[in-house]
């Protein structure tokens, strides 16, 4: 192709674009694969909301990639304000109607551009009450149908022993008036929340234990990975938990943190096998970075083939 086909191609996806209506920063990729409609996605119960079994995640947008600093600060410079809002609202189109994130400057900005938009996509918030987090009171603001404790901050409370500390935060979540969960790396620590009988509303269960400590790998391996662990056999022992514990699970980082994501039909292998896994009554947390394929289309798509009744 010669740099005249190449303009021309490009003017044509960007026609494209304009003509179906989708966000045009999302990038052209997302406009020349498909012109996607809303689908009817299946749903959850938690509390009185309805959530469906896909759920936008929020650590691309945050640049938390799991990966190499560079993929990390490629997410953050994609997804500004404007782009964040813009995927929000495809995510809506395209019937995913909850999104989780922390609670950050941006995520809040690109929560309310988007509602000025008439996005009436539903927010769960990360939260622990950390030296930098926002207050409840402020938190609250944003109108979140639900306050999850962070996964990082619950695993390593449950290591020094003060599990009453994340106990407490679910009560002044409640004491706020929305759904409180508690969100884990650490199969364990599910487990024993459970048996306690702590009154969560939910749970967020990562599929890979990547807060393992160094000593825990070298007892169990003899030996210690280069960064986090992503072992094969986790998702296996995150989710037999999740399936004996009563309460809804949204399961997250089912891809790995991108590493199954090399080929559609891996991708769609994770998606398939988390939804057999899982209880009915469980959905996924999915982060997303649509600048080279719609995967809001494409998971969404995923969901409605495996995550069905």
């Amino acid at each position: 192709m010669n740099r005249r086909d190449f303009l021309k191609g490009l003017c044509g996806g960007m026609a494209v674009v304009a003509a179906s209506g989708l966000p045009s920063r999302l990038g052209a990729a997302v406009a020349v694969e498909s012109q996607p409609t809303k689908m009817a996605l299946p749903t959850i119960q938690l509390g009185k909301h309805s959530v469906t079994r896909l759920i936008a995640g929020g650590n691309p947008i945050s640049g938390y990639s799991h990966t190499t600093l560079n993929m990390a600060r490629h997410m953050r410079e994609y997804f500004t304000v404007e782009r964040t809002a813009e995927f929000l609202e495809h995510c809506e189109h395209l019937g995913i109607n909850t999104w989780q994130c922390d609670h950050t400057e941006k995520a809040k900005q690109a929560l309310r551009l988007a509602r000025e938009h008439s996005c009436g996509i539903q927010f769960i918030c990360l939260h622990a009450e950390r030296s930098y987090d926002a207050p409840l009171k402020e938190v609250m603001e944003l109108k979140p149908i639900a306050i999850a404790h962070s996964g990082g901050v619950t695993d390593a409370m449950f290591r020094a022993g003060k599990l009453e500390t994340v106990h407490d935060f679910v009560k002044k979540v409640h004491d706020c008036g929305v759904l409180a969960g508690v969100s884990a790396h650490n199969p364990q620590c599910i487990q024993q929340i459970e048996e306690e009988g702590w009154e969560n509303d939910f749970f967020m269960t990562c599929f890979y234990y990547v807060t393992r400590l160094p000593e825990e790998m070298q007892k169990a391996l003899g030996n210690v990975t280069v960064g986090e662990p992503f072992f094969q056999s986790d998702p296996d022992d995150m989710t037999r938990v999740m399936r004996q514990v009563k309460k809804p699970c949204l399961g997250f980082k089912i891809l790995a943190a991108g590493r199954l994501c090399w080929t559609r039909q891996s991708v769609e292998n994770a998606f398939k096998y988390a939804f057999r896994q899982i209880k009915r009554t469980d959905a996924v947390i999915v982060g997303m970075f649509p600048l080279y394929t719609d995967e809001v289309s494409e998971n969404a798509g995923y969901t409605m083939k495996h995550g069905g009744a």
